[in-house]
């Protein structure tokens, strides 16, 4: 009989028991039949209602007395809660994921980005189970993990395990995207400030710590990397086809639309060198920055007879919690007239990268650690840079100053062991952080 009471140290043969009495209370079936029909449930970024009404359904049926919190409509955040059975002696914790999925558009702008047959791919929207193994993009980013912390907190109150604290169970839109620029604008194009930052500051919660429930391969950080989307604007001349002449060399070229192209190869020899230079590494975890074009545009396709005064080049850079978004746009600036190029550069997007302090992360740590190793996972290393080297939703509470972390199961095609596992992980750390049994 587990005999801890909130506060106290508890032993790894008590942390054991309340892992087997909720890997005990785990409905494995349960956990996959709640993986593929709310990963089965179409939600593209911008358009998350069904799945959030879903969400909403299952923590009412399961009594975690949910609510509805959003910025407009048809994108809100849903908020369940359990325990605070002694709130002055307990810790709040939150989990959680995010309802949209990167995909298609499933509209004429697809085009522009996928080759045919590409946007038609099931993987986008089906959620799959087969010899175990779980496929496709809604069980990876981000539901699948989403089910776990499910299942986990309703293993919890089918084992009796009291917690002092409150667990908070989220359910957020917009962590992929999308973005307001250019000309996509309006509700369907907010971004992630409506998701777990709106909840965060209208959702009526206060979490002494959070997790990002998303997987890292069963490793774990509180490193989060902002990014930045630049439009490097290229300047050049329209002349009339019949007049056009052909320089030998690309650069001297009066068409932007071709100068890009020795553009582009300059700024590809400085994306290497940005990243290798601005490497941070932490206790959370090892950021590295990346910067990709995402899109290039110029010319009118329905105007021909000439070429165009303008190329843009869309860039994002993702950047780590030290670096700033001016720094990062005089060098551009700096690529430009180190080349030789008439333009500028202008920022669309920017989203700071954040971390928690490490001694306030070590005990979430200490907890996922404790937890891991009684559900037969082992203790928690630090995960993967990938994981601290883009945007997750840690990031919005370590931004407010509370100690956030991301962990979970295997990210791609993990089995239902991977699941189950990860269930019980969350369950058992809930116990922990909000019995105040781990400092």
């Amino acid at each position: 009989m587990i005999i801890a009471k909130s506060g106290s140290r508890v032993s790894d043969a008590e942390i054991r028991e309340a892992a087997e009495r909720i890997r005990s209370a785990i409905d494995r079936q349960e956990l996959i039949d709640l993986i593929l029909e709310l990963g089965n449930i179409p939600s593209l970024a911008g358009y998350e209602k069904a799945a959030g009404d879903f969400v909403y359904e299952w923590m009412q049926k399961e009594s975690f007395a949910p609510k509805r919190v959003g910025m407009v409509p048809d994108r809100f955040n849903v908020i369940g809660r359990c325990g605070g059975d002694d709130p002055l002696n307990g810790r709040n914790l939150l989990f959680t994921s995010h309802l949209d999925t990167e995909a298609p558009q499933y509209n004429e702008s697809d085009r522009w980005k996928y080759r045919p047959g590409s946007a038609d791919k099931p993987e986008w929207l089906q959620a799959k189970l087969e010899n175990g193994v779980f496929s496709g993009r809604p069980v990876e980013n981000d539901r699948g993990p989403m089910s776990c912390f499910l299942i986990g907190a309703k293993a919890l109150k089918r084992a009796g395990l009291s917690m002092a604290g409150t667990l908070y169970l989220t359910a957020c839109p917009a962590e992929i995207g999308p973005e307001h620029v250019e000309e996509f604008r309006g509700p369907q194009f907010l971004g992630k400030e409506i998701g777990a930052q709106f909840m965060m500051t209208h959702g009526g919660v206060a979490p002494d710590f959070a997790v990002a429930a998303e997987g890292t391969d069963f490793g774990i950080s509180w490193v989060s990397s902002g990014h930045a989307n630049m439009r490097i604007d290229l300047y050049g001349e329209d002349v009339f086809t019949p007049l056009l002449e052909h320089p030998e060399e690309l650069r001297r070229h009066p068409s932007p639309l071709v100068k890009v192209a020795p553009f582009i190869e300059a700024l590809q020899r400085w994306c290497v060198d940005f990243e290798k230079r601005n490497i941070y590494r932490s206790p959370g975890g090892t950021a590295v920055p990346k910067v990709q074009i995402g899109a290039i545009r110029g010319g009118d396709p329905h105007l021909m007879g000439g070429g165009s005064e303008v190329c843009s080049v869309y860039v994002e850079l993702t950047l780590t919690p030290v670096q700033t978004i001016a720094d990062a746009q005089r060098e551009l600036e700096r690529l430009l007239r180190s080349e030789g190029f008439e333009g500028r550069v202008e920022p669309i997007v920017f989203r700071k990268g954040f971390e928690a302090d490490a001694t306030e992360a070590a005990g979430l740590h200490r907890a996922f650690s404790r937890a891991s190793f009684s559900a037969g996972r082992g203790e928690t290393p630090i995960a993967h840079s990938i994981y601290s080297s883009m945007w997750r939703d840690h990031n919005v509470f370590n931004m407010y100053g509370i100690p956030a972390v991301t962990y979970g199961p295997k990210r791609f095609r993990p089995t239902v062991d991977d699941m189950v596992d990860a269930a019980v992980v969350y369950g058992t750390t809930a116990w922990l952080v909000c019995n105040r049994l781990v400092e």
